[in-house]
């Protein structure tokens, strides 16, 4: 399976989203803000990064202006993980690498296995799902 990369300051969400893709097999680290992110990208390799957008401390779109300078990371795909749909954020996101953008009330969390397996297995869009 694949390492995944959890970026949430809901706790309860992060642990849902923890537990969900460890029973899947894959690999899972997990920060509650951007900083938290940044730092645990020194040691751990994602192949996927789950990315909320608004967090405190540091927001998902100053990690990705952060991340995007890092070039030993250039083939992760990055998936936004929000309910601000078609928001200036979202564009932005895209604009730094974001590779998809998923909206959280669309997608229950037991179909998040599913979401972040087609994302690996596929190449990156821009849409919604």
């Amino acid at each position: 399976m694949a390492n995944v990369l959890i970026v949430e300051d809901d706790q309860d969400l992060n642990a849902a989203y923890t537990i969900i893709l460890k029973k899947e097999g894959h690999d899972v680290e997990s920060a509650f803000n951007g900083q938290e992110a940044l730092k645990l990208l020194k040691k751990f390799n994602p192949e996927l990064i789950l990315l909320d957008l608004l967090m405190p401390i540091m927001g998902g779109l100053e990690f990705l202006q952060n991340y995007s300078l890092k070039e030993q990371h250039q083939d992760v795909k990055v998936l936004i993980f929000t309910n601000m749909e078609n928001s200036p954020e979202v564009t932005e996101a895209y604009k730094l690498g974001a590779h998809r953008c998923i909206i959280k009330s669309w997608t229950a969390p037991q179909n998040l296995a599913r979401v972040v397996d087609d994302a690996l297995s596929t190449k990156a869009t821009d849409s919604a799902a």
